[in-house]
């Protein structure tokens, strides 16, 4: 057992332009049970109040300190907060967001639980639905919640691929600092937001010797509105999700990674972001054709068929857009898989919400002839 409950976290708060959000993030930082703490507050060259608030919070509470810099974006303001971090553990924290008191007293006393260095320990979070409306918001559990059972003993990515199957959520973990130095990650300094995350979260997890999951939510995050991802205005906006898919391939092959296990996941997580674009911004979009095809053909298709979690009619929507002939496979694990899902989402999401995905499941509504 190993002495974490009194670590230093160092917590990384990148900030533009939120001052709607940052009292009630700062507040939920602030107001942590595990006392031992340094908020780095870097400023990304606001235009709003948002550094008054930083300053305000500063003046009442000398944890939190103000870093500003010239717009560059989120990977480049974690970055910063990543080289100026003194804590043996690193947490970043999305302004928009806030987190439940004992997050890090709970996530480091858990740490402690176990004789081995933990390079990351990862929980669960919640959806905030309808966030702009508050007659309208409402809770709800992420999928990452119950999907994956409390550790009883470290694990390495290939034997929990879940995690790196779902939305990136980098914010709900917490890193050992050396183990991120070790590494040499830091973030991709897309311009933006630019989903810095994505590449981060493969940089992370496939590179850490003992990752631990704490099957408790303490992270409440602002998801997308309904409809808030439609028609994207501009091209970056349409091809990103299939850049940043890209990108993160790139790191797999320049770690090495040959796991099927772990290339499986990540296939999932590009037929994911190929049909959320295809949803967005339509399969008669040239961009969308052209990001799907760049996607699939990094892809191997003997693993495709062998993703049991893979929906049959996206298998099919694979071959024929690739130009290859449609294998047999089996849709036995698709239906067990479905089964799985059945508890989570009557817990998650209610009766109403199942009958939807097992309509969904047993007719597609999505495309699946290109």
């Amino acid at each position: 057992m190993r002495d974490d409950t009194k670590a230093l976290v160092s917590v990384i708060v990148p900030i533009y332009n939120v001052e709607k959000y940052l009292d009630q993030c700062l507040d939920s930082i602030e107001a942590q049970t595990h006392r031992n703490i340094e908020v780095l507050c870097i400023n990304d060259g606001s235009t709003d109040g948002s550094r008054d608030i930083i300053c305000a919070h500063a003046k009442k509470d000398p944890r939190v300190r103000l870093v500003d810099k010239k717009n560059g974006g989120y990977g480049e303001g974690c970055n910063m907060g990543l080289d100026l971090a003194k804590g043996e553990w690193v947490s970043v924290i999305e302004p928009d967001d806030w987190i439940e008191p004992g997050m890090y007293e709970d996530m480091l006393s858990f740490a402690a639980s176990f004789d081995e260095v933990i390079d990351i320990v990862k929980t669960p979070w919640t959806d905030i639905c309808d966030w702009n409306d508050p007659k309208k918001q409402r809770p709800r559990a992420s999928t990452m919640t119950g999907h994956v059972k409390t550790s009883e003993r470290p694990f390495t990515i290939a034997e929990e691929t879940a995690l790196i199957e779902m939305h990136p959520s980098i914010w709900s973990a917490i890193y050992r600092r050396d183990f991120l130095n070790e590494k040499n990650v830091r973030f991709i300094p897309f311009p933006g937001a630019g989903w810095a995350d994505n590449p981060f979260l493969i940089e992370t997890m496939c590179q850490a010797s003992a990752i631990v999951y704490l099957d408790k939510p303490y992270y409440n995050y602002r998801c997308d509105l309904p409809g808030s991802t439609k028609n994207h205005k501009t091209d970056d906006a349409v091809t990103r999700p299939f850049d940043r898919w890209i990108d993160m391939m790139g790191v797999i092959a320049r770690l090495g990674i040959t796991d099927e296990r772990i290339l499986k996941a990540h296939y999932l997580r590009g037929f994911n972001y190929t049909f959320g674009a295809i949803n967005d911004d339509g399969w008669d979009n040239p961009l969308v054709k052209e990001g799907a095809y760049r996607v699939f053909s990094m892809m191997r298709p003997e693993l495709v068929a062998q993703i049991d979690n893979l929906a049959p009619h996206r298998k099919k929507f694979f071959y024929d857009v690739m130009g290859l002939p449609v294998p047999k496979f089996s849709r036995a694990p698709w239906r067990r898989h479905l089964l799985e899902q059945v508890g989570g989402t009557v817990r998650r999401e209610g009766p109403v919400a199942l009958v939807h995905k097992v309509k969904r499941a047993l007719i597609p509504e999505e495309r699946s002839r290109a």
